[in-house]
């Protein structure tokens, strides 16, 4: 069995990495410190299994399994916390298979060799951040290119188009097309996006403008990049009232 282990400690990799050498669970292919490296990691050297550190900064454990359990074969999922009984609540009622820190030698081999078999699923997952084990919302999206994983910060995003089965991602980096729906992404971002069209929402901090183009359609213009985004005719006054207030800062 290969493995990847994802903690921001060196020395809770390093506990991991000897634990794993001693139970003799299988090759320690990779180790990661954040969830970027994480999920470039299981892309290019396709573990079996991950022993993923809930709690790091900027994309937590959970959002690093989201992303994971969005591709074709996805690995195997154990996640590493220290959480107190009550949130672990949580991960039982899901079945999610998981270790509490400091991790012990033999609560290490009786999961994994469950998780050798088990693969962490949507609906788990779903469940988790249902009942609140997940403390943050994503902070990046991604989408699967050729051979490689894309990923964009949420920060950097600008708006959301929507066409067919697809949202365009407008960011500060280019466009990325994401399988989302506009309703979750607004379900998921609203605080920090308005919608301004059935089929657009644009980051509140960033609008700068609203003005008619040369078709005479209402639009608004975005900061840091060079893109109008049109307002339907039932979102310009509440538009208008956004910039009105000052509120998109």
């Amino acid at each position: 069995m290969n493995l990847l282990i994802v903690d921001d400690e060196p020395p809770a990799r390093e506990r991991l990495r000897d634990l794993v050498i001693e139970l003799e669970l299988g090759t320690v292919v990779g180790e990661a410190a954040n969830g970027g490296e994480a999920l470039t990691q299981a892309r290019h050297n396709a573990p079996d299994l991950i022993l993923l550190d809930i709690r790091m900064p900027g994309m937590v454990g959970l959002e690093v399994a989201r992303h994971l359990a969005n591709q074709a074969s996805p690995p195997s999922v154990i996640f590493t916390t220290a959480f107190d009984s009550h949130a672990l609540e949580a991960f039982d009622s899901n079945a999610v298979n998981y270790l509490l820190k400091p991790i012990r030698k033999q609560r290490l081999a009786a999961v994994a060799a469950v998780a050798r078999a088990a693969r962490l699923t949507r609906a788990q997952l779903a469940g988790l951040q249902e009942t609140g084990a997940s403390a943050s919302m994503r902070t990046h999206l991604s989408a699967s290119l050729s051979d490689r994983l894309e990923l964009v910060a949420v920060a950097d995003v600008r708006y959301f188009k929507v066409e067919h089965k697809y949202a365009t991602v407008g960011s500060t980096v280019g466009e990325l097309l994401i399988e989302d729906s506009l309703n979750t992404l607004e379900e998921d971002f609203g605080e920090r996006f308005l919608r301004v069209h059935r089929n657009a929402l644009v980051a509140r901090a960033y609008v700068r403008a609203m003005e008619r183009n040369a078709d005479g359609h209402t639009v608004v213009r975005l900061a840091d990049i060079d893109e109008a985004i049109e307002v339907s005719r039932r979102m310009t006054a509440t538009v208008r009232k956004v910039l009105k207030d000052g509120v998109m800062s």
